[in-house]
Formats: structure tokens, sequence, C-alpha cells
């Protein structure tokens, strides 16, 4: 999944609404395609928000909403409220959306999107070129690339994987090729000599694994003993 971009990942048969749709028409909507969200589009097809299952899920929390008491109203924010209030009472589409939105490019990797979704906490991206709709990367689109056969690594030499390795290694900080020997044969990267804890051990593995052309990994290192620690 490294050269994959969100061009490569994005849905592009994506359901969009305008508006001035009704809540009521958006939930039938999701519930009848299947989908947990859909981008609000105006007239000349400029995105302006989405509304996601979360969205209708707060609006009909907010039926039980009760009034402030007078202590409370000391303290909110009237603009908030308002805009808490249009929320969660609107009608269509637009009272309704959510206009912070998390957009990439068509260009942007795959890794970062999936840096986007585990921070922030989301489900989707938007892909959006010169203001304009494009697609969506979901959660499920990224799992479906994770388990998609690989492409074979035909051609690669043993040097020239062990190569990929080492350089893979130089550039984690926990890696250090101190006591550390790599070894390709027939595709298998095999690791001599010592290495320092269980968590370095289980990460080489999990390193030398995604390196293409890599079809197995032997681990024959043992434990570093504590004065040679020290003395690195």
């Amino acid at each position: 999944m490294t050269n994959l971009t969100a061009r490569d990942l994005m849905s592009v048969d994506v359901v969009t609404v305008p508006p001035e749709t009704p809540v009521a028409a958006i939930a039938r909507l999701l519930g009848e395609r299947g989908i947990s969200a859909v981008p609000v589009l105006d007239g000349a097809g400029i995105l302006r928000g989405i509304v996601t299952e979360a969205d209708l899920i707060r609006r009909l929390a907010g039926a039980e909403d009760r009034p402030a008491g007078w202590l409370r109203q000391l303290f909110v924010n009237p603009i908030q409220e308002a805009e808490r209030y249009a929320r969660t009472h609107g009608l269509t589409a637009a009272d309704v959306m959510t206009e912070r939105l998390v957009t990439v490019t068509p260009g942007t990797t795959a890794a970062h999107v999936a840096h986007l979704l585990e921070e922030l906490g989301i489900r989707r991206v938007l892909v959006v070129e010169d203001g304009r709709l494009r697609g969506i990367v979901s959660r499920a689109d990224l799992l479906r690339a994770l388990v998609a056969p690989p492409e074979l690594a035909h051609g690669l030499s043993d040097e020239r994987i062990r190569t990929a390795v080492l350089v893979a290694m130089r550039k984690q900080p926990w890696a250090d090729s101190f006591g550390t020997m790599v070894e390709v044969q027939g595709g298998t990267v095999t690791f001599h000599g010592f290495v320092r804890n269980e968590a370095v051990r289980r990460a080489l593995r999990v390193l030398a694994e995604n390196v293409p052309g890599v079809t197995r990994v032997v681990d024959d290192m043992r434990t570093m003993p504590a004065y040679l620690s020290v003395a690195a």
C-alpha cells in the first residue's frame, strides 16, 4: 500500500444531496443505500458539507434537550448555543451538516489518509480537487487495499533485498545495527547476532516483512548481554 494514493483508493460513485434536502429523506437514503454519510453539494456542484449518521443521531438526541437553567445561562456562549440549536432542530441538510470538513487531494498518499483517520478519529475523508468532490476514502477502502494481494516483487536479487532492509533499519532510531547482522537467501531474511530487547526483536521482523521481495523472516538473534548493552 506504500505507493497508493487517494485516487487509487477512493470510491467515485458517491451519493450526494443538495442543501435543501429534508433530514427525513437523508435518513431514509442512508438506510436504503447502506451508507453512513452523504456529501452536500450546492447547485454549482461545490462541496458545502457532509451529513453523517452522527449528525442525524445528534439531531435526534437534541429533541430531549431541556432549556438551560438560569445559572448555566450565565456561562454559556450564546453563539455556540444558537449553532447547536440549529443543528439539533434543523429540518434540512444545510442545517444539520458538518461544515468543518477533512479533505485530501487525489494525490494524497494512502499512508497520510490513514494517519488522518487515526489521528482525528474519523471514518472517512473527502477527496477534493479545485473545490469539487472527486470521491471518498473510508476506513473500509483502506482495509480493502491492505488485504489486496500485493504485487509480486519479480527480479529483486537477495543483495537488493538485503540493502533495502538495512536502509529501512537506518531510518529507525530503535534499529541500530550494533550487533545485528542481516543475511538474505532466496528471499528469506535472517537476523543474526544480538538484539536489545523483545520489542526490537518484534519490530525488526515487521520491518523486514514490509520490504518488497521478502518471503520469510528468520530470527536467529540472542538477547544482548547487559555488559554489551551498556557499552553500546
